[in-house]
């Protein structure tokens, strides 16, 4: 289980290719994670942001993009801090258009999350659920 939840707030809108963002996301926990992630678990979704304050509130174009990664527990502090690092770098310099244009605050948090889930989808991928 992977699962990213993309926050942004609408003054981004026309920015930034937010589908390549999410793209980008999903292929990293597929790729680069050494199949750490199992790939009918991953998801990544985004939400529109339209109500929000941002510092002093009187920037107009002062704008975030949030990124909350939950995932089950067990992987290793060491791969945590690699993977998460290098997820980070790949997002902030995909952003980098957007951080030249405009004030722009990124965060990227990881939590080790405990719930219930079915899911046949990894039945279709050939894989145990």
């Amino acid at each position: 289980m992977a699962h990213a939840t993309v926050e942004w707030t609408d003054n981004l809108d026309g920015t930034f290719d937010r589908a390549g963002l999410l793209a980008l996301i999903a292929q990293d926990m597929r790729e680069r994670a050494g199949g750490v992630f199992p790939v009918g678990g991953i998801r990544v979704r985004a939400i529109r942001l339209t109500e929000y304050v941002i510092a002093d509130g009187q920037g107009p174009d002062d704008a975030f993009i949030n990124i909350d990664v939950k995932m089950g527990a067990g992987r290793s502090a060491e791969f945590r801090k690699a993977y998460f690092d290098a997820l980070f770098e790949r997002v902030s310099h995909y952003l980098e258009p957007v951080f030249a244009a405009r004030p722009l605050a990124l965060s990227l948090y990881v939590e080790e999350a405990e719930g219930w889930k079915r899911n046949t989808i990894h039945k279709r991928l050939g894989k145990p659920s």
